[in-house]
């Protein structure tokens, strides 16, 4: 993490003057010149810290920890100013909003991205958990998790999950559907043809390209979401209705 810093001259130099003081018409200017240089020391002195977070060779549990400490300090702006996710996604996850904007901020993503993996991946139950062992919000697998991590914890879920869609994204070259495929199933995914895809990362890249396209494009209502909860997302969203307990 680069600092910004000054040290102080390493000498210093004396000016004398014949007589052994000043002439009375320099003590005024030459003591504003003083101040100023005392002033400058001083902020350089205590300069911001820069608090850029990646860097070479970082691993993926040392990022994701960065994001989840960057997500501490964002929390602590006003959300109010910072708009919200689109209205097409469920009450489930719309209870999340003023969090993902943090989360994904954190990540340098598009809240609407992130809101459609937690649609898709949970429907907002935090306690989600898969056949396969996936857990939390953004259904993460044990594997992405750091030693003495709480995968059920929403910031760690949120930052691991979200760690891993970012690198996706990037992966992808920007393709949010790409994106979304690599994340179901593996970003190396990302370089095979559709037709070798599993059936299920087929669906979850239909689904959730669909859904963000209309997020993104200002609807408020998603036809392929309604189409999502018709093929058993409603079920999904039933559990995290329950489990959030949220008012009919």
């Amino acid at each position: 993490m680069p600092t910004r810093h000054s040290s102080p001259p390493s000498d210093q130099t004396a000016v004398f003057f014949q007589g052994g003081c000043l002439s009375g018409f320099l003590i005024p200017p030459l003591a504003v010149v003083c101040v100023g240089f005392l002033l400058a020391f001083l902020w350089l002195g205590t300069g911001p810290v820069s608090t850029l977070a990646a860097g070479p060779g970082q691993s993926d549990a040392n990022l994701a920890q960065v994001q989840t400490d960057q997500m501490s300090k964002l929390s602590a702006v006003n959300l109010s100013q910072a708009g919200t996710i689109s209205p097409v996604f469920r009450p489930e996850v719309q209870y999340w909003s003023a969090a993902i904007l943090v989360w994904a901020t954190a990540a340098g993503l598009d809240p609407n991205l992130a809101a459609t993996v937690m649609q898709i991946e949970s429907c907002g139950d935090p306690d989600a958990r898969s056949r396969a062992g996936a857990m939390g919000l953004f259904q993460v697998m044990p594997f992405h998790f750091a030693s003495g991590d709480d995968p059920y914890s929403p910031d760690t879920n949120a930052a691991r999950g979200l760690a891993y869609l970012k690198r996706s994204l990037e992966a992808a070259n920007g393709d949010a559907r790409l994106a979304l495929a690599g994340y179901n199933g593996g970003i190396g995914m990302i370089e095979r043809s559709e037709f070798d895809w599993a059936a299920e990362t087929q669906r979850y890249s239909y689904w959730g390209s669909g859904i963000y396209a209309e997020a993104s494009n200002g609807a408020t209502e998603s036809l392929r979401l309604q189409e999502w909860i018709a093929a058993g997302g409603a079920s999904l969203c039933r559990q995290a209705h329950s489990r959030l307990e949220i008012n009919p």
